[in-house]
């Protein structure tokens, strides 16, 4: 009895969490657009992410709504849990990029009001995501979910996938890494690093992850190994051969003449790409320790069970 009523408690507080997104996502983009205070490439990303989320939580609501759920060949609910831990991160980074580069460059007046309103909403947007998330931790108390998702490491993945997300948004221009094979091999890592977390949540998402050959823990543990090696090459030629003169780098930041708010320096692109370089290879130490805990955990469970069966089975 208690645990259906926790049940029914959670599927509420869920759906109020999605109406909270909902609305608070809503009046984000459209305060911004109600007075035109976006331009360039830095707000139009904003109200990308505003008008992603809304889209993404209303057909996430729809779903719900006609219980349709099952009729996806994936886990809903680990689905649930990445897509709100990837809304959160995209709505903090709203909330901290746009006021930065815009608000104090309007004037008092509608246009600065509008847009103060909307980073609010849009702060608002990334607590109720981010709340979600840590909510889930009921939904395994309740044991309505399992999986790899609500694990620390999952939540990790989905954040180093994000931070090369950043990374890629300021490498598109290929004129920071073509001139120089070191700095290609660095782009290269990003890419292939993304490509083996979206790989690993890809696999859980597609309950696929019990077809592999070896076990699912130590398969990422071997990923995340890789991951750490490629990205300590990657933080070590990065700032070499950007801002060491002996490889043709720029140690100091000269004028900025690409505009005063509406673009990103080459040099600030480079310094952001070194700090967000070492930043992801933190969280990746981090899922490298998490996951051979678990690795060695499990081991150590098996190697105990065998040593005691009939422990283990009493």
């Amino acid at each position: 009895m208690c645990s259906s009523s926790g049940l029914l408690s959670a599927i509420l507080l869920g759906y109020c969490l999605h109406l909270l997104q909902l609305l608070s996502t809503c009046l984000a983009f459209s305060l911004v657009a109600s007075v035109g205070t976006w331009m360039g490439a830095v707000s139009n990303w904003s109200i990308f992410i505003w008008c992603f989320c809304f889209l993404v939580t209303l057909v996430i609501l729809i779903i719900e709504f006609c219980g349709l759920q099952s009729r996806f060949p994936f886990s809903w609910y680990n689905f649930l849990i990445t897509y709100a831990c990837y809304a959160a991160l995209l709505c903090i980074s709203a909330s901290i990029v746009y006021p930065i580069t815009y608000i104090w460059f309007f004037p008092r007046g509608r246009s600065q009001d509008h847009a103060i309103a909307a980073t609010a909403f849009s702060c608002i947007a990334s607590v109720a995501y981010a709340s979600e998330v840590a909510w889930a931790r009921t939904w395994v108390w309740l044991g309505v979910i399992t999986g790899y998702m609500v694990t620390v490491p999952g939540l990790l993945k989905g954040l180093e996938t994000f931070v090369a997300g950043i990374i890629f948004a300021f490498v598109i221009d290929s004129h920071l890494y073509l001139h120089q094979p070191a700095l290609v091999w660095c782009v290269a890592v990003y890419s292939i690093c993304f490509l083996l977390a979206a790989a690993a949540l890809l696999l859980n998402w597609c309950d696929c992850d019990n077809r592999l050959p070896i076990a699912f823990p130590t398969f990422l543990l071997g990923l995340t190994l890789l991951s750490v090696l490629l990205y300590t090459s990657a933080l070590v030629l990065w700032p070499l051969y950007q801002f060491d003169e002996q490889f043709g780098g720029q140690p100091e930041r000269s004028s900025c003449n690409d505009g005063l708010i509406y673009s990103v320096c080459t040099w600030d692109q480079q310094l952001a790409v070194a700090i967000l370089t070492a930043i992801n290879l933190l969280i990746y130490v981090v899922d490298l320790v998490f996951s051979a805990h678990m690795v060695f955990s499990r081991t150590e469970d098996q190697l105990r069970s065998s040593q005691f069966p009939l422990l283990y089975k009493s």
